[in-house]
């Protein structure tokens, strides 16, 4: 290897001497080059004379001329002055072109032949001009001829003025005469001026020749100093030959080896190669360069690699760790000191791969992507469409190539997309917006739509890129979304706030046009109780087709919203007399009134309706609501199943319920309530053998309240639970005061609503109660109406289970009354059936009663359960029930409520008179 290293050496010594004799031969070619130069010179300078006699002869001449026609106002002589200011001028273009920073050259030639120029001299002088301008002689030359160009400016302007005046009538002597003196004070003050010119252009010949003829001899001892310096240095690098070798190919990036044509074993090689290989440099040198890579050729074709095109072989290396690592080989073969060599360059293909392979994954994920992607010239023509594009808009990449893709998009109104939609995208780069699209088949579509430029480096467009989804599902989500904004999601009637802006529009209407309004207030009766009974589910439904009757009665432009709960306000929209208000408030509660098929139910409901009137109960919204619903508590207080119209008095009674709603939430904390208690007796001997607990409210300041008045107020607020939780309490309180008094024990009912029913822990709480006061719960009842269970979920039958289990006995109330299926009373939890008072009230005259309560009794002894009247008034009704198979009974008959000392002085007799 070293021998081969110093034959390098010696082939390099004498390619690198061969320049100096090059050089030599130089120099002399140069000498001669300078005398050219100077010759040149010389004729630009023989020029330069011959030009400063025309241009003196030529700016004296026009001086002449021009002062002729002064006097006589020949035309030859003005154009004679013309002429003459051709050359002046010409030279002097040339002479501005030639002095500034970046000189015009083809500018100054033009005017220099323009000025009679000696054509070969023109470079010369350019050069002068230019490059010599600044030395002496040339200077003052050129500083006396720009003091000569506001003079010359001055003798065209006369001229001008001159041409000017003899074009007059009568020209004007006197001005003339001022001209002409004034031409030749010019003539005076350009005179010098011209002679400095020309003996400054003299000396400057004279001072050139010299500098030439220095030059040439300067020139050629530099050249040969130069020579003698190079010389030296090349054979210094001769001697640092291996130095420099070894630099240049550590330097470079790409792996280099030297590599022996007839072993084809690599001789050098660079720290790059090394890297790349990863062997150290003495396992790499004298290594077999094929043996490098992963699949092996032979040295003819080593060879004739070599001898190739320059394009490189992509081939596999195995790098010391045995990786494989893509690169790229370039060889070319070179002769040196009769030994064949060969230098391979090796590049690192493994980031250009990663690059292509990067391109690619962009390329399949842009064919994937959900969203609709358009690449379009600078003109806006498709160039190519994603996967996605050909599924949207139906247009597949051949049938989209070349068209306008802007063409088939539009504004939502049809209009073509805007102007200013390209500005922006040219201004900032990119736009982004709603548009509507065209589908291959005719059908529009909105669509969200992103616009992007691509530039080259200089800023201009050059590509397009779209972007682009079909947002038609979410358009009609957001239509949605506003629908349930404005509208009900169950009843699909406005809801409030919409109800009260479209109502404040309708009055401004209505106060413009000096029209009337009727707003009214439906509130559905014991819907509550529905709600409780058959669960929330159910109550939906009911909702709904309530609103569906309510929009039935809608005359054209009156407008209906649910307000919340089950409360509904219709606006009754250009209301002649109140007469129109009535027939819609009497068709509501026809059509309200109406059996609801619910499943294998028909539930029956109805409604009260306040009407307010615009202008005469209110000027605006809230006010017209607030009339309405004082005018439904009328109606409900009165008889339900009505309407009322507003008056001032009702609002004394909503705000009497406001107050006795503040009272009743302390009410329970004061202690106002108490237990009355109503005996039960048998009906033959009448023997006491039951009461029911009945709560009584105690004002302080209103007195005793009946139960009919805050009871559903208690339901509505939510309190109706907390009170019958103390009222269970105190009834097994006041049973085992009784026990403990040695009274007979005696069976107490208790009235529970719907909501108790319901609730998960309502058995745990019964047992608490009982366990709490030690009370058997054979002594305790619980009743229930029978609309309270209509629709028995799985949780009631749970808590009937658990009542069951405890001993403690259910009693259906105002049985009959209710509107379901009889499968409830199979539950063992039920023993006993109370019948309603209003079957007792007809008996034993009223035939229907009287068919009702027998039939009822029949089915109690079919079951197996235990018959209790209600509301016994006469011994008529006593005897009757007695006679029928009914054994216990209460009513008026044997007692009223009475507090529990009385029960007690009671129970200390067996039976009631």
């Amino acid at each position: 290897m070293q021998e081969m290293r110093s034959s390098l050496l010696s082939s390099d010594l004498a390619r690198r001497l061969r320049p100096l004799i090059y050089g030599l031969i130089g120099i002399v070619a140069f000498v001669l080059w300078l005398t050219w130069v100077a010759l040149q010179l010389q004729v630009s300078v023989a020029g330069i004379l011959n030009a400063e006699s025309t241009w003196s002869k030529a700016q004296k001449q026009a001086t002449i001329d021009l002062y002729a026609y002064a006097v006589s106002g020949d035309a030859a002589d003005l154009t004679l002055f013309q002429r003459g200011m051709i050359i002046v001028n010409s030279d002097r273009l040339a002479r501005n072109a030639l002095t500034t920073s970046r000189p015009d050259y083809v500018l100054a030639r033009s005017a220099l032949l323009k000025g009679t120029f000696l054509k070969p001299a023109i470079p010369g002088t350019m050069f002068i001009i230019h490059y010599v301008g600044a030395a002496p002689f040339v200077r003052d030359a050129l500083q006396s001829w720009r003091a000569t160009d506001p003079y010359m400016d001055e003798l065209a302007a006369i001229a001008t003025r001159l041409q000017h005046e003899y074009a007059q009538p009568q020209p004007a002597r006197a001005l003339l005469d001022r001209e002409a003196q004034r031409i030749l004070v010019i003539n005076n003050a350009v005179g010098p001026l011209t002679n400095v010119f020309s003996r400054s252009i003299a000396l400057g010949a004279a001072w050139l020749a010299s500098i030439l003829f220095w030059t040439v001899v300067g020139a050629s001892a530099l050249v040969v100093l130069i020579w003698l310096y190079f010389a030296r240095r090349t054979l210094a690098g001769i001697r640092s030959s291996d130095e420099r070798y070894r630099t240049l190919l550590e330097g470079a990036e790409d792996a280099i080896v030297v590599i022996d044509e007839r072993s084809g074993r690599i001789v050098e090689a660079n720290r790059a190669a090394i890297a790349l290989t990863g062997f150290p440099q003495d396992r790499l040198l004298g290594a077999d360069f094929d043996g490098l890579f992963a699949q092996r050729t032979s040295t003819r074709a080593l060879a004739e690699l070599a001898d190739g095109p320059a394009d490189g072989a992509e081939r596999v290396m195995l790098d010391a760790h045995g990786n494989a690592v893509p690169v790229e080989v370039r060889s070319s073969g070179a002769s040196l000191t009769g030994n064949a060599v060969r230098m391979a360059v090796i590049h690192d293909l493994s980031e250009r791969l990663r690059l292509e392979q990067e391109r690619r994954t962009a390329a399949e994920a842009l064919g994937t992507i959900a969203e609709g992607v358009i690449i379009a010239d600078s003109a806006h023509r498709v160039l190519a469409v994603n996967a996605a594009c050909r599924n949207i808009s139906g247009y597949s990449g051949g049938e989209a190539a070349g068209l306008d893709f802007t063409a088939w998009r539009c504004l939502e109104d049809g209009r073509p997309l805007p102007a200013d939609l390209w500005e922006a995208v040219d201004r900032s780069g990119h736009w982004r917006g709603e548009v509507w699209s065209l589908r291959r088949n005719g059908e529009r579509y909105p669509e969200w739509l992103s616009i992007s430029a691509i530039r080259d480096r200089n800023g201009a467009v050059q590509r397009y890129v779209a972007v682009f989804s079909d947002i038609s599902e979410r358009r009609r989500y957001q239509q949605h979304l506003e629908h349930l904004a404005h509208h009900d999601a169950l009843t699909g009637l406005a809801n409030r706030q919409s109800f009260e802006q479209h109502a404040s529009e309708a009055i401004a209407r209505a106060a413009r046009s000096g029209s009337q309004l009727s707003l009214l207030f439906v509130d559905l009766d014991g819907f509550k109780a529905v709600n409780d009974s058959y669960g929330h589910a159910f109550g939906d439904r009911l909702l709904a087709m309530v609103a569906e009757r309510i929009n039935s009665q809608l005359r054209e432009g009156d407008f209906a919203g649910r307000i919340g709960g089950d409360e509904f306000t219709i606006l009754l929209d250009q209301v002649h007399d109140r007469e129109e208000s009535t027939q819609v408030a009497r068709n509501l509660l026809l059509t309200l009134g109406e059996p609801y098929p619910m499943l294998e139910h028909e539930v029956f409901l109805s409604a009260s309706i306040g009407i307010a009137g615009f202008p005469r109960d209110g000027e605006d919204v809230p006010t017209l609501i607030a009339n309405a619903d004082a005018a439904m508590y009328a109606a409900k207080a009165d008889e339900r199943n009505s309407f009322r119209y507003y008056a001032p008095v009702m609002h004394a009674s909503a705000r009497t319920r406001l107050t006795l709603a503040g009272e009743l939430r302390q009410a329970l904390a004061r202690g106002e309530f108490r237990l009355a208690y109503q005996p039960s007796v048998r009906l033959d001997d009448r023997r006491v053998v039951a009461v029911e607990a009945l709560l009584r409210w105690q004002n302080a300041e209103r007195g005793s309240i009946a139960p009919a008045e805050f009871i559903p107020l208690a339901e509505n607020l939510g309190l109706i639970r907390t009170i019958g939780e103390w009222v269970l309490d105190e009834t097994c309180r006041q049973s085992r005061a009784w026990l403990d008094a040695g009274l007979p024990p005696i069976r107490i009912a208790v009235n529970i609503s719907a909501s108790h029913l319901r609730h998960p822990r309502f058995a745990e709480r019964v047992q608490a109660a009982l366990e709490k006061h030690r009370c058997p719960p054979a002594t305790l009842m619980i009743e229930i109406t029978e609309s309270a269970i209509l629709r028995i979920g799985e949780r009631t039958q749970q808590t009937l289970g658990a009542l069951h289990a405890l001993g403690v006995g259910v009693a259906v109330d105002d049985f009959g009354t209710g509107y379901s299926s009889l499968a409830y009373l199979k539950l063992p939890a039920i023993r006993y059936i109370k019948i309603d008072q209003s079957f007792v009230a007809g008996i034993p005259h009223d035939s229907n009663d009287v068919a009702i309560t027998r039939a009822i009794l029949a089915l109690a002894a079919s079951l197996n359960l235990q018959p209790i009247a209600e509301g016994i008034e006469t011994e008529a009704q006593r005897q009757f029930l007695l006679e029928s198979g009914c054994d216990e009974g209460q009513g008026y008959l044997f007692a009223h409520p009475m507090p529990a000392a009385d029960i007690e002085r009671l129970l200390e007799r067996p039976r009631v008179a």
